[in-house]
């Protein structure tokens, strides 16, 4: 409370600070992408400065001014104004998945990196957690979209994005606001710069997020998916003559929060056996009440902190640029992840990245017919990793429900021959569960080459070139004492000794009744009395007094309930290095990208071919499974290629830029949460053709108007190993004599999940002069995505949604106090819709979701000097 205080403090009174440190007067904003003839876009895509018009790729760029007039306030807002870009936060603060033209992985899974890489001033972030400290003091946010292997590296196969931040001045200058809002949020930031010598200028910013959560723990009476984010920055720039400079940032952020709230969308049949025990659980009527059912309250905590150096040097014919980097990262959670008001099971997770990354490039000046870019790049990174799942003190009372009171039968029958096993006290206690816990050492780095040719002053030919290289080296020790997984309930020790008149009635004349045979046991207990492979000694079907039950089944089998290792013959973890695993992942490969761009005056056209590349994937959850067997240890890397064609025209007042492609990758790593881990494996290949738009216009100089649109057409053209799912009976039979589904069904050829054909973003901001001193503004924005289908884990009648968000803003500008007032609102119109859905833990047969942030509005006073 001492930091919100202290900073709220500081910026109310920068609000206020005399303007007699100003030593000139800032440009004013440029309108929402409105552009004079004069106005160019600056864009460093291909990491040398071009306008936005030259270059021949497809990228959107968002101003400053945009940001502020719209309240963007972190990347996930970003989204609204990108329709090409999707970016959702699941069930903890560091669990956001970014995706670009349809692709995108690595929610979820630390050893999965993403396909859509973030950079903060030229400095690759390589966990998504740490992209989402609040935006500092930014000059623009590029989305560059495709594959940008060759300048950009190995993780930006589907796309990057690229957040740069404003420079240190020699000129006195800051800016200060406050914010307030709904659900009594608080906000407030601020930053400074000016000079300290002749050569030497600094930043400062600093800035703290405050804001109760909009949804309601009915079980604590807490608040959930609250903001607590504090964030400083310091920023200096040593620039002795305009032909070198250094450049060093260091940034420290926390978020603490409550997060982040889960929903039940349909409650199965073990969600019922909860609801008959007496506990809560989610009412499915009632999605968008935004009331959770946690025992316990989610709890997140990330620390981000990094110190980065560039330099740039003209040495004359060329530019020579290096960026040194070591950033460190902590992300911990604790989560009640049954969401049901009983204590069957929590989730405890944390892990540490220490990132060190370093890049030299050169590029050459001059305006000759031939420009070219050289580079390197390295990445040194140490990821520890853990996730330890517990039962509560309600799982046994769960599982019994389940099981109609067999788990205690059992171990009533074993305590018989083995005084050890208790009955009530054996299985499913407090406290037995599994604890993963993974060591990741990654090194990589690529070279790279790219080299523009003007053939005459209209055409330009580009070609660039990337080698990549990639070793993963992995260590894993996972430990399971959750005893019933680990029990073989198709030979269970001790059961064969006992005679077959032991049994209670219950079980010996059901099975009698099923039409089982003694004498096939020598009189006594079969060893798999509970396992599903006793069921090809039943051919009878179930009636009274048996449960209902098919022929050919065991109605007594428990395999269900073996929530870890069930499908692996030993019943348990695998840990490598081992004598036939090395813990190693290595992969290399050589990318390209070629280019034609023509320039006829009033529009420029480009076709461009190039290929990306994403480095293998490890699977670091309880999925894990030796080679071969189920669910793998790792996937293969992605192979992206994409053709594409383009048009950038540029006209008084506005531009309009076209991209039509067609993008297709080789062995995507798919990485669907399946209700306890991840099933990491390989789709044989994924494509996708569609076209984006991004345009603006100033019909007047009092309106601006923009417009996004984006259409994607996504195809299977090969996923034979996507993971079985409850509701998809015909390809996911279960198998009687396991009681197992398959692994893998085949989705070839069909649409996949999570991609919506169309959306788009339009806005409209209308300028006003009311005296000689203020203006005003009012800026309108609509987001829209047609209905798509969430996951492929869920069934699509409880995951198909769209999105039709407004957001508006009015703002008050006075010039010669530098002073802005702004009242906004986002999601205006209270539009409903989940970002995801899954299957709920240890619930087979229900599935829960993550419903969107509610309408907020506030006001912000905004100070500039």
């Amino acid at each position: 409370m001492k930091k919100f205080e202290l900073l709220a403090a500081s910026a109310i009174a920068l609000l206020y600070a005399t303007p007699a440190l100003a030593q000139s007067t800032p440009a004013p904003a440029a309108q929402d992408g409105a552009l004079n003839d004069s106005d160019d876009i600056i864009v460093t895509a291909t990491k040398r400065e071009q306008t936005l018009q030259d270059v021949p790729i497809s990228v959107s760029v968002t101003s400053s001014a945009t940001i502020e007039k719209a309240q963007i306030r972190d990347l996930i807002d970003l989204q609204s104004v990108v329709p090409s870009l999707k970016v959702a936060q699941f069930n903890a603060a560091g669990q956001t998945n970014f995706i670009i033209r349809g692709f995108g992985n690595g929610n979820g899974n630390d050893g999965i990196e993403s396909s859509v890489g973030v950079f903060v001033d030229g400095v690759y972030r390589s966990r998504s957690a740490s992209a989402l400290d609040d935006l500092p003091e930014i000059e623009r946010v590029e989305v560059l979209r495709g594959p940008q292997s060759t300048l950009f590296g190995k993780n930006v196969s589907a796309g990057a994005i690229s957040i740069v931040t404003k420079r240190p001045s020699f000129e006195w200058g800051g800016k200060a606001e406050i914010s307030v809002g709904n659900y009594s949020q608080m906000q407030t930031r601020a930053t400074i710069t000016g000079p300290l010598t002749d050569s030497l200028a600094f930043r400062v910013s600093g800035s703290l997020n405050e804001r109760d959560g909009y949804f309601k723990n009915l079980t604590t009476g807490s608040d959930v998916n609250n903001r607590h984010r504090w964030s400083v920055r310091g920023d200096i720039l040593f620039e002795p003559s305009s032909d070198f400079s250094v450049r060093i940032i260091g940034d420290y952020n926390l978020i603490k929060e409550v997060c982040c709230g889960v929903t039940s969308i349909y409650n199965g049949p073990a969600t019922q056996a909860i609801k008959a025990l007496g506990f809560a659980v989610s009412d499915t009527t009632k999605i968008f009440d935004r009331n959770v059912i946690f025992n316990t309250d989610p709890y997140n905590r990330i620390v981000g902190k990094g110190v980065s150096g560039q330099v740039d040097w003209n040495i004359g014919f060329a530019k020579l640029t290096s960026i040194t980097a070591y950033r460190n990262q902590i992300n911990q959670s604790n989560q009640d992840i049954d969401f049901t008001a009983a204590d069957i099971a929590n989730n405890i997770t944390a892990n540490n990245a220490k990132t060190f990354t370093q890049e030299f490039r050169l590029a050459s000046n001059g305006d000759g017919r031939l420009s070219w870019l050289v580079g390197g790049f390295y990445q040194d990174e140490r990821l520890t990793t853990g996730r330890d799942i517990r039962f509560g003190k309600d799982a046994r009372a769960f599982v019994n429900a389940l099981s109609g009171g067999l788990i205690t039968g059992l171990e009533a029958l074993q305590n018989a021959t083995n005084p050890s096993i208790i009955p009530g006290g054996t299985y499913f206690t407090p406290g037995q569960g599994i604890a993963d816990n993974y060591k990741m050492k990654q090194r990589s780095y690529s070279l790279f080459g790219q080299a523009d040719f003007k053939v005459t002053d209209r055409l330009t030919l580009t070609g660039g070139i990337a080698y990549m290289n990639d070793r993963k080296a992995v260590v894993s020790n996972v430990v399971m004492n959750d005893k019933f997984s680990a029990l073989n309930l198709e030979n269970v020790p001790g059961l064969g000794f006992l005679p077959f008149a032991a049994l209670p009635a219950s079980l010996s004349g059901c099975l009698l009744q099923k039409g089982f045979n003694p004498a096939s046991t020598g009189g006594r207990v079969p060893v798999n009395l509970f396992g599903a492979s006793l069921g090809a000694s039943l051919p009878g079907p179930g009636s009274a007094p048996c449960p209902g039950s098919l022929g050919g089944t065991n109605p007594f089998a428990l395999n269900a309930l073996q929530f870890f290792y069930a499908n692996t013959t030993n019943h348990g973890p695998v840990n490598y290095p081992n004598a036939n695993e090395s813990g190693i992942f290595k992969g290399d490969k050589v990318t390209y990208a070629a280019r034609a761009a023509y320039d006829l005056d009033f529009v420029n056209v480009y076709v461009s071919y190039s290929t990306g590349w994403k480095a293998s994937a490890v699977n670091l959850s309880s999925d894990s499974r030796p080679p071969l067997n189920g669910v793998g240890r790792s996937a293969a890397p992605e192979e992206v290629t994409v053709y594409e064609a383009g048009a950038k025209a540029k006209f008084r007042g506005g531009y309009f830029n076209l991209a039509v492609f067609k993008q297709s990758i080789k062995g995507f790593q798919s990485n669907a949460f399946t209700g306890l881990g991840y099933s990491l494996v390989n789709a044989g290949k994924e494509s996708v053709r569609g076209f984006e738009v991004d345009a603006a216009y100033s019909p007047v100089s009092a309106l601006a108007l923009t417009g996004s649109v984006t259409y994607l057409d996504p195809k299977y053209d090969s996923f034979t190993g996507a993971p079985c799912v409850n509701y998809d009976t015909t390809r996911c039979p279960i198998n009687p004599a396991t009681g197992l589904r398959p692994s893998f069904r085949d989705l070839s050829g069909q649409k996949p999940a999570g991609i919506p054909t169309w959306s788009f973003s339009t806005s409209a901001t209308l300028s006003h002069n009311l005296t000689n001193d203020v203006s005003a503004y009012l800026r309108g924005e609509y987001n829209y995505a047609s209905k798509f289908q969430l996951t492929e884990t869920t069934p699509p009648d409880l995951s198909t949604y769209g999105q039709n968000t407004i957001n508006a803003s009015l703002g008050f500008q006075s010039k010669a106090n530098k002073l802005e007032l702004m009242f906004w609102v986002r999601n205006l119109t209270q539009d409903n819709y989940l970002i995801s859905t899954f299957p709920t833990v240890a619930q087979d047969g229900s599935y829960s979701g993550y419903p969107n942030q509610p309408r907020t509005f506030g006001g912000t006073l905004r100070k500039s000097f």
